[in-house]
């Protein structure tokens, strides 16, 4: 069952995909590392990362899959990196020691108003949801408005309420595509960790904020299954169709496996690691 409308825009998601190229290194170093979740080391917040380079890129790139750097390889910042490199016009927290924690603050919101225009932005391009689109739009326009003020008014914004009518509008969304399967969407796994369910369908199931950990999903399609805040860590995926699933991100991908069979939504990547 086709959700997603036909040719559309995938160039929209753009600004909300990562460009470490055009980031200095706000990743690497205002978040915290733990080495047992697949980073180099264990890294307080604000500590650059030992293999973050002057340029600010990373020394160990290549060789992060050899090196079983899964914390390095899944995360994602939907662009926000490159957002707040470009907000402060070439200040960043190397040449201004003195702004560094403002600077790494206002990448920590931009991020969750970028992950959240993320959502929105998918739901948009959802053909059976339009009765919703006024409202999306809006919500979408009002993020956009809070990511072009200056750092000053960032740093201010209260998202409590933004967050809270943006989470009622992607529930809205998720139960118009569950209502689309209505035998399927009310299935559920006892435990989904780490099991195997190869060539099954889980068309319109709600995976949304379960643990789907080491499960083995190759063969399977997912149309309209829902994945928001799902927690896909070594899942495999080879040869399924994830094409029509729904809040599926980059960040989930790149955590899972999968293989040239696998096919992905248009607006995400197919990650280095699925060879």
């Amino acid at each position: 069952m086709q959700i997603y409308e036909t040719n559309l825009d995938e160039e929209k998601f753009k600004p909300l995909q990562s460009d470490c190229s055009n980031c200095s290194g706000l990743c690497c170093v205002a978040l915290y590392f733990s080495k047992t979740e697949g980073f180099p080391e264990n890294k307080a917040a604000g500590k650059p990362c030992l293999y973050l380079q002057p340029d600010y890129l990373c020394k160990i790139h290549e060789s992060l899959v050899d090196k079983n750097m899964k914390g390095c390889i899944g995360y994602d910042c939907y662009g926000a990196g490159q957002a707040v490199t470009a907000m402060y016009k070439g200040d960043t927290w190397q040449s201004s020691p003195e702004r560094a924690q403002e600077i790494f603050n206002v990448f920590m919101i931009i991020f969750q108003l970028h992950q959240m225009r993320w959502f929105l932005m998918e739901a948009r391009v959802m053909g059976h949801v339009k009765t919703l689109a006024p409202k999306i739009n809006a919500l979408i326009e009002e993020n956009r408005r809070y990511c072009s003020c200056s750092s000053t008014d960032v740093l201010s914004l209260d998202l409590k309420h933004y967050k809270k009518r943006v989470n009622t509008l992607l529930k809205e969304t998720s139960r118009m595509v569950s209502d689309r399967f209505p035998r399927q969407s009310s299935h559920h796994a006892v435990d989904y960790m780490g099991r195997n369910f190869k060539n099954k369908s889980f068309d319109g199931i709600d995976f949304s904020m379960h643990l789907l950990i080491a499960s083995d999903f190759s063969g399977c399609t997912f149309s309209g299954a829902n994945f928001l805040g799902t927690d896909l860590r070594d899942c495999c995926f080879n040869g399924a169709d994830l094409s029509e699933a729904v809040f599926l991100t980059q960040m989930q991908v790149n955590a899972a496996r999968g293989d040239v069979n696998t096919k992905l939504p248009v607006f995400l990547s197919r990650p280095v690691t699925w060879r």
